[in-house]
């Protein structure tokens, strides 16, 4: 199971490290396009609790971001301090290459499963497998069945 679960990762990571390759991008700068562009408004801080990752981490990837125009910085309307981040056209466009590459792999890896029983148990497993709630959580099947491809 776990050489499985390794071999897995590895195969889904890898149809978009190949993309994100083109631009020098590595995994880091996926998980951030990822999360900011299904969540646009999100502040920094709530990202560096999503990705458990240091501000030092995040700061150099979110800068090659930015400067590469993928991803922009607003002010907060509340609360000035706040840093919430947003996908540009270009990020958008990056992850609407990116997603159906790994939708597709884990639509192929369910089989048919109109009544969505194989990936209800599928999102259980992995859910069982994070740590902190909140992380996969019950959107998880909605966010699946909007993504195209």
């Amino acid at each position: 199971m776990i050489e499985l679960l390794f071999f897995a990762y590895r195969d889904f990571v890898g149809d978009p490290d190949r993309i994100l390759t083109e631009f020098g991008f590595g995994r880091a700068h996926h998980r951030v396009i990822h999360f900011v562009t299904r969540r646009p408004g999100l502040s920094v801080a709530d990202l560096l609790d999503l990705l458990q990752i240091t501000k030092q981490s995040l700061n150099r990837v979110l800068k090659e971001l930015v400067d590469k125009g993928f991803v922009e910085g607003r002010t907060g309307t509340e609360d000035r301090r706040q840093r919430l981040l947003y996908p540009t056209e270009a990020g958008r466009s990056l992850s609407a290459r990116l997603v159906p590459l790994q939708t597709r792999r884990i639509r192929r890896a369910l089989g048919h499963d109109p009544r969505g029983e194989v990936e209800a148990v599928v999102a259980r497993f992995l859910g069982g497998m994070v740590d902190r709630p909140g992380r996969g959580g019950s959107g998880m099947r909605a966010r699946m069945a909007d993504d195209k491809g």
